[in-house]
């Protein structure tokens, strides 16, 4: 495993906040009678965040915008889970599976072990999973486990699968009918602690070393040698000049760049109560019924909620800001969970409900389903010299970006060094040993990393900050402060949509918008 050096709380530069960005977006004004930028980066998700800390790195001057927030799209609306690849095994895609697994253990050992732990999986052995669909899933796992050595992941961070009998299944998942059930499938993935977060962590980084990170910044035109953007905090209007455009909208991009033709799919996932679903010490794989490789997954969170997903339906008109969550997929959701549980959810257990939209290229024409759509990213080149990447998923971002800057620098003749990014550590990351003696909430350490102690010092000085935001919810006044202070929150629905994941539960963001209002006071 590859050592991973502490990033001190406040790592210098690493602090993103109103009064950093308001600087910035100056600057850029200044510099757009003349002076051009080496990157500009349209789009704050996982891959533009990523792009962003990758330019940086390799010693070019940057800017990274959005329209919205970090992580406003797809990049917030994920399973919260880094992926080792194995459903792209069982497809055929072996270079995408490859990936998937190698990044994955660059997360979980390099570059961000504080936010990605091992989360074991139980796939329930019920009347609904022949003999033969249970040999083929155990195979399925021993595939995995070999993607995992072929990717140097270690054993200590990726136990191996193994078979469970149906008392060890039922311990872990209480909740599940005993009738039938013959036993289960134990295996092991990458598990985020919150993928908004990551997006964070990206985000800070790439400012600390050097990028502009401006959020609440709209393209309006792209062009090969720069952008036309709006400040949508004042409405002024400016033009960055840059010697290279990378187009990491998601899936907006296509609406930047013409000739980019995507199939948005929506994945939708359900929010419970820990309590209705016995509390889960595992997440579960269920079969989709009629589907030899498609599961819905049974995700706690830790904090008292579970999520469950997800759909893969084909969108079709203009993508909205915040996708909406169908019926129909929450109603299937619930099926499939009744084909396994010995509880009974009804429409009035789902808490919450959240959609994302996966940027999918399109490259057959056909009306196919997206789920049959190839997961792996693409970087196109316009003839204007625009570089835009779309496509992949969450867990390979860093591949992505990599790849996007790599075709940025090659367009536009930049001169830049190799990439950094497989071995730069995200701020917050530390040693596993150094994480776990740290004598704070492992809550805590699991958001922060190295910096939890000064989230938690917030709250020791001020014991009022110490209070959970909302009756029951972990969330603490001083996280959302730090959130304001140090990690560009610029707005009550940053703190509790994408800082926080307080808004999943309506209910719960309503309680909480009154704190979330009165810790922008508390600033100075």
């Amino acid at each position: 495993m590859s050592p991973v050096t502490p990033q001190s709380p406040t790592r210098p530069g690493s602090s993103l906040n109103a009064e950093r960005r308001s600087r910035e977006l100056a600057e850029l004004a200044e510099l757009a009678d003349g002076t051009e930028i080496d990157v500009l980066v349209v789009g704050l998700g996982a891959t533009g965040a990523g792009a962003a800390l990758d330019a940086a790195t390799r010693g070019l001057t940057v800017a990274a915008i959005d329209a919205h927030d970090l992580a406003f799209g797809t990049s917030r609306w994920s399973s919260k889970l880094i992926h080792g690849g194995l459903r792209y095994l069982a497809t055929g895609q072996l270079d995408v599976a490859h990936e998937s697994a190698v990044e994955r253990g660059i997360l979980m050992e390099r570059t961000a072990p504080h936010l990605v732990r091992a989360q074991p999986f139980v796939l329930p052995l019920t009347p609904l999973v022949s003999r033969g669909q249970a040999a083929l899933a155990r195979a399925g796992f021993i595939a995995g486990d070999l993607l995992r050595a072929s990717a140097r992941t270690s054993r200590a961070t990726l136990p191996a699968p193994r078979t469970l009998s149906a008392v060890e299944t039922r311990h872990l998942a209480p909740a599940l009918r005993t009738t039938g059930l013959r036993g289960g499938l134990l295996s092991w993935d990458g598990q985020l602690t919150d993928d908004a977060r990551l997006v964070t962590a990206i985000a800070r980084t790439a400012a600390a070393h050097g990028a502009r990170i401006l959020t609440r910044t709209r393209a309006l035109q792209l062009t090969g040698d720069g952008a036309l953007v709006r400040d949508e905090t004042t409405g002024q209007e400016l033009r960055i000049r840059a010697r290279a455009v990378v187009n990491a909208a998601g899936v907006w991009a296509g609406g930047l760049v013409d000739d980019i033709r995507l199939r948005p799919s929506r994945g939708t996932h359900l929010v419970l109560r820990d309590v209705d679903l016995g509390r889960l010490s595992a997440g579960l794989h269920i079969p989709i019924p009629g589907e030899t490789n498609r599961f819905v997954l049974v995700l706690p969170q830790g904090d008292g909620r579970v999520y469950v997903g997800l759909t893969d339906e084909p969108v079709e008109g203009d993508v909205p800001d915040v996708p909406d969550v169908p019926e129909t997929d929450i109603g299937f959701l619930l099926d499939v969970l009744g084909s396994a549980l010995d509880v009974t959810l009804h429409r009035a257990d789902v808490v919450g409900a959240f959609a994302g939209l996966r940027p999918l290229l399109d490259t057959s024409g056909s009306g196919g389903r997206t789920a049959d759509i190839s997961r792996k990213h693409a970087v196109l080149t316009s003839p204007e010299g625009i570089v835009t990447v779309v496509g992949g998923k969450l867990t390979t971002y860093r591949r992505m970006a990599q790849d996007a800057v790599d075709a940025a620098v090659a367009a536009r003749a930049l001169t830049a060094g190799p990439c950094r990014t497989a071995s730069v550590p995200l701020v917050g990351a530390a040693r596993p040993q150094a994480l776990a003696n740290l004598d704070v909430p492992t809550r805590l350490v699991r958001r922060y990393g190295i910096e939890a102690p000064a989230v938690h010092d917030l709250g020791v000085k001020n014991p009022e900050l110490a209070e959970p935001v909302v009756p029951g919810h972990p969330v603490t006044c001083a996280e959302l402060l730090w959130a304001v202070r140090h990690e560009g929150a610029l707005d009550a629905s940053d703190l509790l949509d994408r800082r926080t994941r307080i808004g999943l539960v309506a209910e719960d963001r309503d309680t909480a918008e009154r704190a979330a209002l009165g810790v922008f006071t508390q600033t100075a």
